[in-house]
């Protein structure tokens, strides 16, 4: 008895080195698929096993190398989404099961019962840590999914298709509202308080960014129901309603018969950008409305944004302050940056921004997104609405990286001394956004005639005449765009 007892402790014994040996080839095997089958002899299993191993090493490899633009068309696309997190799933799946296969291919006999299970643990953990990432690819490829189908809807607001071919249909420029909305808790609706329309060059990504004041006011209505009920320009309704330019989204939504046809959440978006149309003489191809307190998770969801801040800005009911200097901040603060009027005004605001935006677009780096992958994904989609189609978005990502590769980036804002915003010289902003945005106008004089529009014939008899550029030294904002590069300190 004591023999066999004697025998069996000998023979666990000489299993333990074995043991090692196992894990340890294990541990190769999951790290280079087909090493433990070859090692046991099983050449053909092994060999098919490395090869495909080795074509999909090659495969990411190369589309990271060769093809990454192409990749990321294809991650704004929902289908592609669904088809790669199911495909991470299954080489999870996968992974595992050759994992589990080659310990069992490689695990000595006779090991007592502590080692046994020590293996298994062992085994285990090595499972755990290969279905771990794979299990966060997948969930957060569903995630940016779930957020993109959100945010993007299948069809245009425009109504037009889009050919994959020629997805702006010969367009030059893709002009996209860009909206900042306030629908603070002490006020009711949406007060879109920052208004810029981004045109941009669809074959090199140049953009230029027109922009309109909060304040504007006496400004025409498109012609339908909305020019009916306000034939000399917008008035508002009531003393909740002044008249100003920010109070359209709202006065839409409250008001449905200016818009018909059109539902809930989209009035405002729609008479907008058919009133922002008008006063620019600027077609308005799409909008993106960023909710300003969303916008704030979405910089925290960051991790901050550096800007470089030159002089104090006051903000907050507490006295608090923003200091000068290269400063990270967080998304309060950024919000706080944006919007502080305290011992400025509405348009030093308006640059400011112009420059926030511009540092968010080049901090947010694949690094960034992907650390922070589900926090953004969360925070954007409770914080933007877009009338951009699905089928749109690999064509708008191609240009984007052109945008963030390089291209001009030049601002104009339609503020006083340039424009009285109580009284606003109509022919002189059509003529400045017109020279802005196209090139073979770029050195026209200022005396020729503003082009015809809808909006001549609300604004004639009453517009002043269009005057030159400031002189050397004047303090007149400029009639010409401004490089962002420029304008914001860096």
């Amino acid at each position: 008895m004591a023999s066999r007892s004697a025998d069996r402790r000998a023979r666990s014994g000489d299993a333990e080195p074995g043991l090692l040996r196992a894990l340890a080839l294990t541990l190769a095997s999951a790290l280079v698929w087909g090493v433990a089958h070859l090692v046991t002899g099983r050449r053909l299993a092994g060999g098919v096993l490395l090869g495909c191993y080795v074509l999909l090493a090659a495969a990411g490899a190369a589309a990271a190398t060769f093809f990454r633009v192409d990749i990321m068309e294809l991650a704004v696309k929902p289908d592609w989404l669904s088809g790669i997190a199911a495909g991470i799933l299954v080489l999870g799946l996968l992974w595992v099961t050759v994992v589990i296969r080659s310990y069992q291919l490689l695990r000595p006999g006779g090991l007592s019962l502590g080692a046994s299970t020590a293996g298994t643990v062992a085994v285990a953990v090595l499972c755990f840590a290969v279905a771990v990432p794979v299990s966060w690819g997948a969930y957060s490829t569903y995630l940016y999914r779930d957020a993109l189908t959100s945010i993007f809807k299948t069809g245009g607001g425009n109504g037009r298709p889009v050919n994959a071919k020629d997805p702006w249909n010969g367009q030059s420029r893709v002009n996209v509202l860009l909206l900042g909305g306030d629908a603070a808790s002490n006020r009711q609706g949406v007060r879109t308080d920052s208004m810029t329309l981004a045109s941009i060059d669809t074959k090199t990504g140049d953009t230029v960014l027109l922009s309109l004041p909060r304040n504007l006011e006496s400004f025409p209505m498109p012609p339908g129901p909305a020019r009916d009920r306000f034939p000399y320009g917008f008035t508002g309704d009531g003393a909740g309603t002044p008249g100003l330019l920010n109070e359209v989204y709202q006065y839409a939504e409250d008001h449905p018969d200016l818009v018909p046809g059109a539902h809930k959440n989209r009035r405002g978006p729609e008479l907008l950008k058919a009133t922002i149309s008008g006063i620019l003489d600027q077609p308005v191809d799409y909008y993106i409305l960023v909710d300003m307190f969303g916008f704030a998770d979405i910089i925290d969801a960051m991790g901050g944004v550096r800007v470089k801040i030159t002089a104090p800005i006051p903000y907050g009911l507490r006295g608090d302050v923003l200091q000068p200097g290269d400063r990270v901040l967080k998304g309060k603060e950024a919000l706080w940056y944006g919007r502080s009027r305290t011992l400025s005004d509405d348009y030093t605001r308006m640059g400011r921004q112009k420059c926030l935006l511009r540092a968010i677009a080049k901090q947010a780096d694949p690094q960034t997104v992907l650390t922070k992958f589900d926090r953004l994904a969360t925070a954007t989609k409770h914080a933007i609405s877009t009338d951009i189609p699905q089928e749109l978005l690999p064509a708008f990502f191609a240009l984007s990286t052109k945008v963030k590769d390089g291209a001009k980036i030049d601002s104009l804002q339609f503020v006083p001394p340039l424009i009285h915003t109580g009284n606003p010289d109509f022919a002189l902003i059509r003529k400045l956004a017109d020279k802005a945005v196209t090139a073979d106008r770029a050195t026209s004089s200022p005396s020729a005639s503003p082009s015809a529009s809808p909006l001549a014939s609300a604004t004639e008899g009453r517009t002043r005449p269009v005057t030159g550029s400031p002189s050397p030294g004047s303090t007149r904002t400029p009639t010409n765009p401004v490089s962002l590069d420029e304008a914001c300190p860096s």
